[in-house]
């Protein structure tokens, strides 16, 4: 179970500590707006896309063996993002982090369940959300601490080469420590849907944070056409392969089931504010206003108390009222988003940390809230049959909401804000009002999460008496 938690807390962390370090990776490599972008969108979308093929690949080849492939994967690209001599190398380091990270994932519960009698397996589940909750608590701190130490010169690395020790120690102790769970030979994986399914989502990701940089030329809006089509062939083939019995990446069922495509639909643009709105948060801080990483940092920590609050909260209610938490989480986050986002645009020479405490605070405890009633919602309307392939499938949507997200946030900010200096604005003045702009998405998104809440449909047996849901660990 420490080796579970050990891994799965290094990649939980890792998607949060990276938002501290982008203004000093931006600066020190020398990066351009999309490509700081980058450093984010290319490890959520690589780790959206592996999710279901690698869940697959782990009934195949055996769950142990794959999950060793993914701490050593994720600890080696870990030393690769480390050391990486340009902003190039190093996007290109986070997304084989991202397929590490996807490999390993979907390995950590399946060998949990398997490996654990049912009555342990219930504490088992909390000591994992209780890691996600500490993970989320930690990233910013930790990143914060590590780069402001500067250990040996090597400012923002230590984030990444913090991963090497605990990785390797991971891969030994798990090979002689973990059962080995047998593979399946004769299951199969859908290798054309993985590609058709991936290179739709990567032509309508890449033009919009590319765009800009481009002027917007029409080959932009023909990529994002041709992702769309490309998404619509994978649909069909999936069609294709459920009537001839074969393998299919989704489940066709799901794609038919519409509360669950509804469902998906919410929880990608629940999953689309929160990574970009850290990446502009970020870069406010330190870009605009001289934070520190670790005053970032800490600035920062509030929103992931929250989370961890809401958590032990949601545990109390089960599955009952999951609509109107659902709705109340989006009130919350649209409030606590909405209050910084006024506090921001009337900044003018100088920014309160404290300031950002109680709108950060119940954002928190709105996004832990929502999470787990949201992913309960949608479930409860899924066969138990296919419980299984709609947790995994709700999380690649989660992991493509993010990526979508901080693509169009990107877009927003760096957009008002090149135009800020063009005008001669202050950097207070055009980071302030760059990032006051770009949070109304992340506003208009959990507003939209509260007008959507009360058409799910009620779970069957009742508001709170819905089917049995297998337990998923939502990355916040």
């Amino acid at each position: 179970m420490g080796i579970l938690l050990i891994a799965n807390f290094m990649n939980l962390i890792d998607v949060t500590i990276v938002n501290v370090a982008l203004p000093s990776m931006r600066d020190g490599l020398g990066a351009t707006d999309s490509q700081i972008e980058w450093v984010i969108a290319v490890y959520i979308l690589a780790f959206a896309l592996g999710l279901l093929p690698f869940g697959r690949l782990g009934d195949i080849l055996g769950r142990t063996r794959l999950f060793l492939w993914g701490v050593a994967g994720f600890t080696a690209a870990s030393a690769l993002c480390g050391l990486a001599p340009n902003i190039e190398f190093l996007i290109a380091a986070r997304a084989i982090q991202g397929l590490a990270g996807a490999m390993m994932t979907p390995q950590v519960l399946a060998i949990a369940t398997v490996t654990f009698p049912p009555h342990e397996r219930s504490q088992a589940f909390s000591l994992f959300g209780l890691s996600a909750g500490l993970a989320s608590v930690c990233g910013p701190i930790l990143g914060g601490a590590l780069i402001s130490a500067n250990l040996f010169g090597l400012d923002w690395q230590p984030i990444f080469l913090v991963n090497i020790p605990i990785g390797i120690a991971a891969v030994i102790a798990g090979w002689f420590l973990i059962p080995r769970l047998p593979g399946h030979a004769a299951l199969r994986n859908d290798y054309v849907g993985i590609v058709l399914f991936g290179l739709g989502i990567v032509a309508v990701v890449f033009p919009i944070v590319e765009g800009r940089a481009y002027g917007w030329p029409l080959w932009a809006f023909g990529m994002i056409a041709a992702g769309l089509l490309l998404l619509v062939a994978f649909v069909l083939w999936t069609r294709g392969r459920a009537a001839s019995g074969a393998p299919q990446l989704l489940n066709f069922d799901l794609i038919t089931n519409k509360q669950f495509m509804f469902g998906a639909f919410v929880v990608t643009i629940y999953a689309s504010g929160i990574p970009g709105f850290f990446m502009v948060i970020s870069l406010l801080l330190q870009g605009g206003f001289d934070f520190t990483p670790l005053q970032s940092g800490l600035t920062n920590t509030p929103f992931s108390v929250g989370v961890l609050i809401a958590s032990g909260i949601a545990a109390r209610f089960g599955a009952n009222y999951l609509r109107s938490r659902l709705a109340i989480a989006g009130a919350l986050l649209s409030l606590g988003i909405l209050w910084l986002h006024f506090y921001i645009a009337g900044v003018t020479d100088s920014i309160d940390s404290w300031a950002f405490l109680p709108p950060l605070l119940i954002a928190g405890v709105g996004l832990g809230l929502g999470f787990s009633s949201l992913f309960q919602l949608v479930l409860a309307n899924v066969p138990p049959r296919d419980a299984g392939a709609g947790s995994g499938a709700l999380q690649a949507f989660q992991q493509v909401g993010g990526a979508l997200g901080v693509a169009i946030i990107g877009e927003i900010f760096f957009t008002r804000l090149g135009n800020g200096f063009a005008g001669g604005a202050t950097p207070h003045a055009a980071f302030a009002d760059a990032s006051s702009l770009a949070l109304w998405y992340v506003v208009g998104s959990f507003t939209l999460v509260l007008l959507l809440a009360p058409f799910f449909r009620r779970p069957r047996g009742g508001q709170g008496h819905g089917a049995p849901v297998r337990p998923v660990l939502v990355e916040a």
